[in-house]
């Protein structure tokens, strides 16, 4: 089957009854699943990455009544040791609690409709399978994102989008050859009161903007020091598949999981993290049609040499827009956050709300409006139902993380950096440009 030659409708009245097949369910699933969407209308939906991030994403698209999981795959069977020590994740915990939740939905206690698979090459192999959810480490988004991208597959990747400035830009050429929607997992796009107060700064409600501030988050785990000494890999854990396009380097407990976040071979650290999120909200304040053109390192700091971890363990650097805005982009405890400051006001937001100088904070009708969503997740479904971009679509987030890949290499070389936002090129800095892109190890490739 060509999914690119058939209706979006087509498509999932095709999976419902392959899905059915699949896994011996009949083709009509009860209405106690889908409510009063019928297989038509339903969703497949695979989740590749069964860690830490999964136990928020699975429950969020397990309430929507028109998308079903029906796979979890995951290089890791089962184990301890992510965020939480006491957490026990990998592919058959994760497959076991999508199962449970429709069994106990479904009234049905034998359900078994949620697999568990270790590579994601049979997910996107599967035709019963309509989009992905990318959990996985940075350094698999781009070939995940790709590959998925040819397969005919809609992809919801978290953040950040890429773990290199080239990595973004293959993405982007992927998703628009194959004509698919992406949609990254920056939820801050999708809270109404960061929709609202970046509206009034868009619509000079602060005077000229001057400066902005973002926030990111202290690193919570420390690394081992320098002399760390290799682990044996444990049972269950296909480990050179998980370094996949990465570096071969020896195993540590440390290394994989959760704590990937804080080695650069697999992510930008807290710049990216963190970053990917108060970052975003800065372009959408600002405006998604500027992008810094200077970079300078204001004092980061950096784990100690021989460390395993090697992201920084203070985030501070400077960036200057195209229109002059400033913003400076730190570490700061509890983590996320925006300050603008213009001319005639500020305006500070946190996850939950925001705080302003402004007397008057309405939005008129006539005014500048930003894309309405009010959830992440449902507008994800949304898009591919309609096959139009949602509210962060591949090009959007591409420009968020470039932002945090930039900073990163200004904060690493201890010097300022110039930056071409059209051509996506680092400007007279040779060592700095090679920075924007990273070989991968055989045989992974962006050709894949």
């Amino acid at each position: 089957m060509n999914t690119t030659k058939l209706s979006r409708r087509d498509f999932i009245r095709s999976s419902a009854v392959l899905t059915a097949a699949a896994f011996g369910m009949p083709a009509i699933v009860p209405a106690s699943v889908l409510g009063k969407n019928a297989p038509s209308n339903r969703i497949a939906l695979a989740i590749i990455g069964c860690g830490n991030q999964s136990t928020v994403d699975i429950p969020e698209f397990l309430q929507y009544d028109d998308c079903q999981i029906v796979t979890c795959c995951d290089v890791n069977r089962a184990s301890h040791g992510y965020r939480d020590e006491k957490q026990f994740l990998g592919r058959e915990p994760q497959r076991d609690f999508v199962n449970k939740f429709y069994a106990k939905k479904t009234g049905n206690d034998s359900y078994k409709g949620c697999n568990a698979c270790s590579d994601f090459r049979e997910v996107l192999a599967r035709k019963d399978v309509d989009a992905v959810v990318l959990i996985t480490p940075d350094h698999w988004h781009a070939v995940q994102t790709i590959m998925a991208a040819k397969a005919g597959k809609e992809i919801y990747c978290q953040k950040p989008l890429s773990l290199t400035v080239r990595d973004g830009q293959e993405m982007i050429k992927a998703v628009r050859k194959h004509k698919r929607i992406l949609q990254c997992g920056s939820q801050w796009r999708s809270k109404a009161h960061i929709r609202q107060a970046c509206e009034l700064v868009l619509n000079g409600r602060l005077g000229k903007l001057q400066r902005v501030e973002s926030y990111v988050a202290e690193n919570n785990f420390k690394g081992p020091g320098p002399g760390w000494k290799p682990e044996p890999v444990p049972e269950g854990f296909d480990y050179d598949f998980w370094l996949g396009p990465a570096p071969q380097a020896p195993y540590h407990n440390l290394r994989c999981f959760y704590k990937f976040r804080f080695i650069l071979d697999y992510s930008g650290g807290q710049t990216t993290n963190f970053g990917h999120h108060s970052n975003g909200v800065v372009r959408w304040g600002v405006g998604d049609d500027v992008f810094p053109t200077e970079f300078e390192d204001q004092g980061s700091e950096w784990p100690e040499k021989g460390d395993l971890f090697t992201t920084p363990t203070k985030v501070s650097f400077r960036a200057r827009f195209s229109n002059g805005v400033e913003l400076f982009c730190h570490t700061y405890n509890p983590g996320f956050g925006v300050r603008f400051e213009g001319s005639d006001g500020w305006l500070e937001i946190n996850s939950k709300s925001f705080k302003t100088s402004l007397k008057d904070t309405t939005v008129g009708a006539s005014d500048k409006r930003l894309y309405v969503s009010e959830n992440h997740y449902r507008n994800f479904l949304d898009a591919v139902k309609a096959q139009k971009d949602g509210v962060e679509p591949v090009e959007i987030a591409h420009r968020t993380s470039m932002l945090c890949h930039l900073g990163n290499i200004a904060m690493f070389l201890k010097r300022k950096i110039k930056f071409d936002p059209k051509k996506e090129q680092i400007i007279g800095d040779d060592e700095a440009a090679k920075m924007l892109a990273r070989p991968m190890r055989a045989p992974w490739s962006y050709k894949v």
